[in-house]
C-alpha cells in the first residue's frame, strides 16, 4: 500500500479534532482536587474564622492561588500538546508569581522594622510548605493522569506544570484553613510548597507521562 493510501485510509471518517480537549481534561482534574484539599485542610486543621473574610488577607490568598492556577493550567495545557509553544504561559505564570511577590515587598515595607521578620515568618512558616505540598497530593494525582491521556512530548517540564497547577490547587485549599495574614508570608511560604509541588510532578512527568 502506498503511503497516500495509508493516510487517506487513517484520516477516511476521523471527523474533527476535539475542541479544547486539554481544558476538558484538566479543569475536572483541578476541581476534584481543590474538593479534596478543601476538606483535608478544614477537617484537619479547621476553617479560619468566618470573620476574616472581612479583611483582604484571605482574597489575597485565594486570588493569588486562583491566578496562578489558571495560569499554569494554560501553560500545562500547551505542554500537553506536540509543538505547542509555552513561552506565552510561562510568562504569564511568572507574571502572577512576581506580582504576588512585589505585593508582599510592598506590605514588608509597610510595616515596622521591628515587625517585618515576624509578617514574614508567621507562626507556621515552618509548616505551612509542607501543608501546601500534602495538601496539593490528590489535585497532583488527578492532573498528572490528565495530562497522561494528551500527547505530552516534553514530559518533565509537561510534569512541572501540572506540579505548578496542582500545588496552586492544593494552596488554595489551605487558605481556607490557614491564619496568617500577611502578603509577604504568602508570596514567600505559599509560592515555596508551590514550587516543590512543581519540582515533585517534574520528578514524576518522566516516568508518568511518557507514551
Amino acid at each position: 500500500m502506498k503511503t497516500d493510501q495509508l493516510i487517506e485510509m487513517l484520516a477516511r471518517n476521523a471527523g474533527p479534532a476535539p475542541r479544547a480537549l486539554a481544558a476538558k481534561r484538566l479543569a475536572p482534574a483541578a476541581a476534584l482536587g481543590l474538593l479534596m484539599s478543601a476538606l483535608i485542610a478544614v477537617g484537619a486543621l479547621g476553617a479560619i474564622p468566618a470573620s476574616l473574610y472581612a479583611t483582604p488577607a484571605p482574597w489575597i490568598k485565594l486570588v493569588y492561588c486562583g491566578a496562578l492556577a489558571l495560569a499554569a493550567a494554560a501553560l500545562t495545557a500547551r505542554l500537553s500538546r506536540p509543538a505547542a509553544p509555552p513561552r506565552p504561559a510561562q510568562l504569564t505564570t511568572l507574571a502572577v508569581v512576581v506580582i504576588m511577590a512585589l505585593v508582599g515587598a510592598a506590605s514588608m515595607m509597610s510595616e515596622a522594622s521591628g515587625a517585618r521578620l515576624q509578617a514574614l515568618l508567621g507562626r507556621s512558616w515552618s509548616v505551612c510548605p509542607w501543608s501546601v505540598l500534602v495538601l496539593s497530593l490528590p489535585a497532583l494525582v488527578a492532573t498528572l493522569w490528565a495530562v497522561r491521556g494528551l500527547a505530552p512530548t516534553r514530559p518533565r517540564q509537561a510534569g512541572f506544570a501540572a506540579g505548578l497547577l496542582a500545588g496552586a490547587v492544593g494552596a488554595g485549599g489551605y487558605a481556607l484553613a490557614c491564619p496568617e495574614s500577611s502578603p509577604a508570608f504568602v508570596a514567600l511560604w505559599y509560592t515555596l510548597g508551590i514550587l516543590l509541588t512543581g519540582g515533585l510532578g517534574a520528578t514524576l512527568g518522566p516516568r508518568v507521562l511518557r507514551w
